[in-house]
């Protein structure tokens, strides 16, 4: 074993052993469902910002966004980054103080079906057993992605068989979330917020200088694009760069509706729930748009510069070893692209600084999953065990059947992320979709227009899943756009349509006339 090898060791079992520790020094603050699913609606701004932000952008930061970029999708993950910037912004904005106001005002809520069950006083309970549903079907498919991320990362950095990878991930993911909660979860997103920002600030800066300049690097770009489109590093990335070059105004359109995945997306805004007080959402908002706009710039500069600054290296990724024509070169194959942050890492500084950097991107997987898996696990506990299988459960029994959940949760995202084909990308995207299609038009009516009902609830989060389902799974013309926009508009208008076609309940009236007089 190579004394950088153990550098990287070292730096990987440091950063994980502090994740741990942080869910065992957690853990005697949950007394009850509501400090091990919101934290007692005791944490603060900054924590609230980098936690959402951090949980929020997850492994495809700091690989499936610079392995896009590396392909040459620069205008695509431009209009991504621009759209995702747009979306925390508005969400920020327009979600955060309505909705920590009306969650408390309507009955305590601490998990999004159990506030939209008390928002739209739907005593049937069909609501929240749809919502739970949805939480679960597309939370084990992102839970997945965060899989995937760790077992690439380990992969690259120290050459470790797939399915090894995936069960170190799972096992530090699993540990902490299920001792620490909610408190845990915000507290290492916090420190992986904090490294990510680091990280890229910091290689953003050295790639640029190692490159020459600014001037020079982009000349170095393009250099290795007129490589690519001529066939000279195979038929895998000429089709690739390409392709790209039809990036009209339906892709820009569909890579901006990302944005309108905040508005629905439960690990996010249920940050804004656990926020100690509305006064300090604003100092949040301003913590966290900072983080995104910084950050989303390193992850142009690493995915875009790292086409030159790996060949300057001798390395080529994403490309069939067995089509290029360049001789000295050494290609990691296909599929690799998502692998250019870590492949960048590791020849750009000394081996220690680089595994702290590395786990940059164990902390986007692991930052997003646990705040998924926390998530999921309090619909189930929380929404169907206390709320239909036995009402007058206990604290103690519900956080049991949650920290339960989290491990089937976990296990099925697990068999899910074996493929070794799957794309942190893709996955994420198909998520992220099902998420904003499905929550994020009910969210925004639960919070401004008080003629919404429970039946109108449910007709638009049962068509804006089944849209998302149907349309990603279509190809083709119109279907070729994000998923997230037309189950957006569908959820949001069969929900006014079937609300203004049933009977307004008049206490469902007053309470939300009374709940828009509370101070803030």
């Amino acid at each position: 074993m190579t004394s950088q090898m153990i550098a990287l060791i070292i730096a990987f079992v440091l950063y994980l052993g502090l994740m741990v520790f942080v869910g065992l020094r957690t853990a005697k603050n949950n007394n009850s469902a509501s400090d091990f699913f919101l934290g007692g609606r005791k944490v603060g701004p900054w924590v609230t910002a980098l936690s959402a932000e951090a949980s929020d952008s997850s492994a495809w930061l700091l690989m499936g966004l610079p392995g896009l970029c590396y392909l040459g999708g620069f205008k695509e993950t431009f209009w991504t980054a621009i759209g995702l910037i747009v979306g925390t912004y508005l969400a920020w904005l327009f979600i955060a103080k309505p909705l920590r106001k009306c969650s408390i005002a309507y009955k305590d809520s601490i998990t999004i079906p159990e506030f939209l069950t008390n928002r739209f006083n739907d005593k049937t309970h069909i609501l929240s057993i749809v919502s739970v549903f949805f939480i679960v079907f597309f939370f084990t498919i992102y839970t997945a992605s965060g899989f995937v991320a760790c077992a690439k990362l380990f992969r690259s950095v120290f050459g470790l068989n797939w399915k090894i990878g995936l069960l170190i991930g799972f096992a530090i993911i699993l540990s902490y979330t299920i001792l620490g909660g909610y408190r845990a979860v915000c507290t290492t997103d916090f420190i992986q917020g904090s490294l990510i920002f680091v990280a890229f600030v910091i290689s953003g800066i050295v790639i640029v200088a190692s490159l020459g300049g600014f001037g020079n690097a982009i000349d170095q770009v393009q250099s290795f694009t007129e490589r690519a489109t001529s066939g000279e590093f195979g038929s895998a990335m000429l089709n690739a760069f390409t392709g790209n070059k039809t990036f009209g105004a339906m892709s820009a359109i569909s890579a901006f509706s990302w944005c309108l995945g905040y508005f629905g997306m439960p690990h996010i805004i249920i940050r804004f729930m656990g926020c100690r007080s509305n006064k300090e959402i604003t100092t949040a908002r301003r913590v966290g748009i900072t983080w995104m706009i910084i950050s989303y710039i390193g992850t142009v500069l690493i995915g875009t510069l790292g086409t030159a600054y790996l060949l300057n290296k001798g390395i080529l990724l994403g490309a069939d070893p067995a089509e290029v024509t360049t001789t000295g070169l050494k290609v990691l194959g296909t599929g690799t692209q998502e692998a250019v942050f870590s492949e960048t890492m590791l020849r750009m500084f000394p081996a220690f600084i680089a595994g702290i950097f590395l786990c940059g991107i164990l902390a986007a997987a692991m930052s997003t999953a646990d705040s998924q898996l926390l998530s999921a696990s309090s619909a189930i506990g929380q929404d169907i065990f206390k709320g239909f299988i036995k009402k007058d459960a206990s604290d103690k029994t519900v956080l049991l059947v949650s920290r339960l959940s989290v491990l089937v949760i976990a296990i099925i995202g697990l068999i899910l992320a074996l493929d070794e084909s799957s794309s942190v990308f893709g996955l994420v995207s198909y998520a992220w979709a099902g998420f904003g299609g499905t929550f994020g038009p009910l969210i925004l009516l639960a919070l401004y227009w008080r003629r919404t009902t429970a039946t109108g609830a449910i007709a638009g989060l049962i068509c804006g899943g089944v849209t998302v389902v149907v349309w990603h799974n279509l190809s083709g013309g119109l279907f070729n756009v994000y998923e997230i926009l037309p189950a957006f508009i569908i959820c949001l208008v069969v929900t006014v349509v079937v609300s203004l076609f049933t009977k307004a309940d008049d206490e469902v009236l007053s309470k939300f006339d009374e709940y828009k007089t509370l101070e803030d």
